[in-house]
């Protein structure tokens, strides 16, 4: 699975709530993926899903193996990469380029355990020193 480029186009929310579903569930089939969205709540047609999938495959989200029984589709790009470009483009488009505006917001509206604060730390130690 590899980060999506930046010539890919961008993810609906339709499109979105299924790639999260295939990243927890690769290797599915449409009938595999519809049941799952079923469960969180979705109800949509196999044939919106097929859609759906479709539509990522042409945008290079997904990707499927064409077995003579039933095509298995899984996530193109993985959620990291895909969480980097689109914070890319935040920082970019919100930020004029600058990161610590995004990322002193993220720390200060959110809520972290004591393991994650751990890992900040180590993340920020490691960039000092970098510089």
């Amino acid at each position: 699975m590899s980060p999506p480029s930046a010539d890919l186009p961008n993810v609906s929310e339709a499109e979105l709530r299924l790639l999260k579903v295939l990243w927890r569930h690769p290797e599915s089939t449409v009938r595999e993926l519809q049941e799952m969205l079923l469960k969180l709540g979705q109800e949509w047609a196999y044939t919106t899903v097929q859609t759906i999938l479709q539509r990522l495959e042409k945008k290079g989200y997904a990707a499927v193996d064409r077995a003579p029984t039933a095509h298995r589709f899984r996530a193109a790009v993985s959620r990291d990469g895909l969480l980097a470009r689109r914070l890319g483009e935040l920082r970019e488009d919100l930020c004029e380029g600058e990161n610590s505006p995004l990322i002193l917001n993220l720390v200060r509206k959110s809520k972290f355990s004591s393991e994650e604060i751990a890992q900040l730390r180590r993340l920020l130690d490691s960039a000092e020193e970098r510089n």
